[in-house]
């Protein structure tokens, strides 16, 4: 194939360059810590966790790998935190998160950089995610208002109202893919509701989650958000199983979310889970062809494919097949791979080496499995200028977890046709830049294949025919359905899957109601002679 599109004739040391003058700019301490009732603090370990720009393989921080200790102080000082923050009208918190919005707004680039230093994800895409930042504290400030009880009907005798209580303190853990965004549709919801948050962003992107803290944490009781850098199954694995944490928010993997589920059952504590898809995108004999393949690359390539929602199985009708598959592999290998500061740059670096191992692996099963690789694969490796060159390693799918010397962790958009439906690299979630494609002729068989995984999280159907688009989205087992376009997350639009893919919604009304309890009050009003008085 050709080679896709260079973001420049750079060399990797000018890109190497620009992302150290980033960094310097935008890191305020190069030496992150926990953030624990209003105050910037040491771990109880003394241990440091490393923050590798994707980019580039250099170092750009290093954070504090919290423990339980940690974990007990947050949890202690975000009981305090409630204290207050649980006794503020709603009206005052409706003002603080629509000052936590503006802030955030004023501070948007700042903010997009940070997610592209420590992600990798192109700054167009990362302005996008910074703006529904705002918009979601934005929503969630309003509609806390509407968080009301009710009265329930009964005999004369009785008189039954409910009223809603936040938790308390609230477990949030936040995946890598959406650094700041994913923080967001934790916080936001559960300090609209009156509670209090401990916070653990993923030990991998950490900076822009510090610096949200910097610039809005301010404007919060102390106590009432607090953050804890660290790894898994020291600090996630603590916060999930204290007793004084009410609730636990959770986005990532299916396994881990398992784990997690077993151990919020030890405290019966209430979770939402927000996991990963292996989404279906259908495109009908009547579709578009550019509209189809514009909605397939968007849904496939969108953050390098590390989307939890990302179109990854493609269902195209055998009428159009041909001329979409001709279409789609150019739209691939048109695609700007490179620094993803750059403008241009479509695609970026996977997060981690260790995740670019995982998408390589998964590539070469497919080639056992006797696939055609239509375009990409894992041959070559490119460099962040957007270079081909050489890969001199073995392709057997194991790569050593180190960073390159000076080299990101990118991998080239990959379709693939050919492959049996049931084989692992259709069934299981890849988290990068890797498309499968499908002809289809029967409906019935098609949604049959479409439904034939364990998740259920997301599809996106392409048809110009309403009764068409109504059917698909009724018969596709999934939480989210886009007709025509994919990939868009306005607030107050309910998130969440079927299956595997998860236990809850975010983003919506019913995501502040997942933050709360129902209390009922049931009054005798027969008080044997007795009356009430106020």
């Amino acid at each position: 194939m050709d080679t896709p599109t260079r973001t420049s004739d750079e060399t990797t040391a000018e890109v190497r360059d620009r992302h150290r003058r980033h960094a310097r700019e935008l890191i305020r301490d190069e030496e992150l810590r926990l953030y624990i009732d209003g105050q910037w603090v040491d771990s109880d370990s003394g241990k440091r966790i490393e923050v590798v720009d994707p980019t580039t393989g250099g170092r750009l921080a290093s954070a504090s790998a919290a423990n339980a200790a940690d974990i007990e102080r947050a949890v202690t000082a975000a009981w305090r935190g409630f204290e207050t923050w649980g006794d503020v009208g709603p009206g005052e918190r409706q003002r603080t998160l629509q000052r936590i919005a503006d802030r955030v707004e004023s501070n948007l680039e700042r903010f997009a950089r940070l997610d592209v230093l420590d992600n990798g994800k192109p700054i167009t895409e990362a302005r996008e995610d910074v703006e529904l930042v705002v918009d979601h504290f934005r929503y969630f400030s309003g509609v806390l208002r509407t968080l009301e009880g009710r009265t329930v009907p009964t005999g004369d005798d009785q008189h039954v109202e409910t009223i809603r209580e936040p938790y308390g303190v609230v477990g949030g853990i936040i995946p890598w893919n959406f650094p700041l965004l994913m923080a967001a549709w934790k916080l936001a919801p559960a300090l609209a509701a009156g509670n209090a948050v401990v916070l653990k962003p993923a030990e991998e992107t950490p900076l822009s989650i510090v610096e949200f803290i910097h610039t809005v944490g301010d404007l919060l009781p102390d106590g009432s958000l607090n953050m804890v850098t660290g790894y898994g199954p020291e600090a996630g694995q603590a916060l999930v199983q204290h007793d004084r944490v009410r609730k636990i928010a959770f986005t990532g993997a299916v396994e881990t979310a398992k784990g997690v589920m077993k151990d919020a059952a030890d405290t019966i504590t209430d979770v939402t889970l927000e996991l990963g898809g292996k989404n279906p995108i259908v495109v009908f004999p009547d579709a578009d062809i550019e509209t189809a393949v514009e909605v397939a690359t968007d849904a496939m390539f969108y953050n390098c494919g590390e989307c939890c929602c990302a179109g990854t199985r493609l269902f195209v009708h055998e009428d159009v097949y041909d001329r979409f598959v001709s279409a789609f592999v150019a739209s691939a290998e048109s695609l700007t791979i490179g620094d993803p500061l750059l403008e241009s740059t479509d695609l970026g670096p996977e997060v981690t080496n260790t995740q670019r191992a995982r998408t390589e692996h998964y590539i070469t099963l497919a080639e056992e499995a006797g696939a055609e690789i239509l375009t990409g694969g894992t041959g070559t490796e490119r460099s962040p200028n957007g270079g081909r060159r050489n890969d001199s390693r073995p392709d057997d799918g194991k790569r050593d977890s180190r960073p390159d010397d000076g080299e990101g962790y990118f991998v080239e958009p990959t379709v693939i046709s050919d492959i049996p439906h049931e084989t692992r690299v259709v069934q299981e979630e890849v988290f990068g830049p890797v498309e499968v494609l499908f002809e289809w002729s029967d409906y019935e068989e098609m949604v049959r294949q479409a439904n034939d995984v364990d998740f259920g999280l997301a599809a996106g159907v392409v048809t110009n025919d309403l009764n068409a688009a109504h059917r698909a989205a009724r018969d596709i087992e999934a939480g989210n359905i886009w007709v025509n376009h994919h990939n868009a997350f306005p607030a107050g639009q309910p998130f969440g899957g079927y299956k595997q893919s998860g236990i809850g919604r975010e983003t919506a009304r019913e995501t502040l109601e997942a933050y709360t309890q129902t209390k009922t009050i049931n009054f005798n009003l027969e008080t044997s002679g007795e009356s009430w008085s106020q």
